[in-house]
């Protein structure tokens, strides 16, 4: 099994996808998908149902042919290769596990098929990674959902196939523990070495666990890069708004520059980096995420300079604990929303109250205008 040291070296050591197409009569599943996962990373397939994320790791795994494109594992073309054969396991939301087996024998399964010698070192050492050693002789019926789907990792893992695959693992689980789950899933593929590759709809799981998230919409990717790069940088609004919450506003471009581009914001000038700002036209969409919008009273000093936006009026306010979420209607009609940590620093604005808003220009990013202001929102699927 690869080390961690060995992790990611090039992409020829990992899998590589080329022009991999998937259609069903007039229905094009996925369309002309390139990838690039070098051996040893955590990698994210994300998007909504039906955006072709899952077909993707079918295809990968045998269980689909591609219409069109090739794949390649390890530097081995595999595209026509018999699932069975594929140096790859998959790791489903049901568990598939053998019931009528105890976990060490579920564990057990591929190397007793394979006759590989040394089964209990192997099993023992696999149960301890996934710490159920001390349910070892247990059925799949006696654990709970996260023992059972460290038990399906445990039997995947023990065969080192050269890719793990993950088909929303963790969807049976309740909201707690698929978070713990995420944290552990995450320290065995650190442990292990391996290369993951984990289909999710959930956009926080994607972020918590993968080095590399792809996000998926109508069978390509969007965009690709580390979770902080997407977040703080989208370069569509499809993953502005799908990967958490987006203000996007209409402005139109005045001056773009070598660094800073200055957006004519409904009167008001605002800049936006020139490498964050990702428009040729003259209009685009003005972004900024909720949490990094300050807000105030009217012509109080907020710590943002920059970009300072008067005449806005609170018409919602939820208090969710650890932070205050604001809805603050604009002068130009559209309403904003704002996330404030709830430090104790500043106060809890009501419902009508006289604000301004401020963000800080390097925090803000410019998008297409002919993309769809609502493209990967609730609002767009509601």
């Amino acid at each position: 099994m690869s080390s961690p040291a060995e992790a990611g070296a090039e992409p020829g050591d990992g899998l590589q996808v080329r022009a991999l197409s998937k259609s069903y009569g007039d229905f094009h599943a996925v369309r002309s998908l390139d990838l690039d996962v070098p051996r040893g990373r955590f990698y994210a397939l994300l998007g909504p149902s039906g955006c072709g994320k899952t077909t993707t790791l079918r295809m990968v795994a045998g269980l689909e042919a591609p219409t069109s494109g090739s794949i390649l594992l390890a530097g081995q073309d595999i595209t026509r290769t018999k699932a069975y054969r594929r140096p790859v396991n998959t790791v489903f939301q049901n568990y598939a596990l053998f019931p009528h087996l105890d976990i060490y024998e579920n564990v057990a399964f591929g190397l007793r098929r394979r006759k590989v010698g040394d089964v209990k070192k192997k099993v023992d050492e696999m149960l301890e990674l996934v710490e159920l050693g001390a349910q070892a002789r247990k059925k799949p019926a006696q654990l709970s959902g996260g023992q059972q789907q460290r038990v399906a990792l445990a039997r995947a893992l023990i065969n080192e196939p050269e890719v793990l695959l993950l088909d929303e693992p963790l969807g049976a689980l309740d909201l707690k523990l698929r978070r713990s789950m995420q944290i552990e899933i995450k320290r065995i593929q650190t442990e292990v070495g391996l290369t993951f590759i984990h289909v999710t709809h959930d956009q926080e799981e994607a972020m918590t666990m993968a080095d590399t998230v792809a996000v998926m919409n109508s069978g390509v990717i969007e965009q690709q890069g580390s979770p902080a790069e997407l977040y703080e940088n989208p370069r569509s609004t499809f993953v502005a708004n799908f990967l958490g919450q987006s203000n996007l506003i209409e402005g139109t471009v005045k001056t773009p520059a070598a660094d800073v581009v200055t957006v004519d914001m409904h009167g008001i000038d605002v800049s936006i980096p020139a490498d964050r700002a990702h428009t040729d036209g003259g209009k685009g969409w003005i972004g900024i995420r909720p949490e990094k919008v300050l807000i105030g009273d009217a012509g109080a000093e907020l710590d943002a300079p920059g970009n300072t936006i008067p005449g806005g009026v609170v018409t919602d306010v939820s208090f969710i604990g650890v932070s205050t979420q604001y809805l603050v209607r604009m002068p130009w009609g559209q309403e904003l929303q704002v996330f404030a940590q709830n430090t104790g620093r500043t106060k809890i604005h009501s419902v009508g109250d006289q604000v301004e808003l401020s963000w800080r220009p390097e925090y803000a990013f410019l998008l297409d205008h002919a993309q769809d202001v609502h493209a990967g929102s609730q609002e767009e699927g509601a």
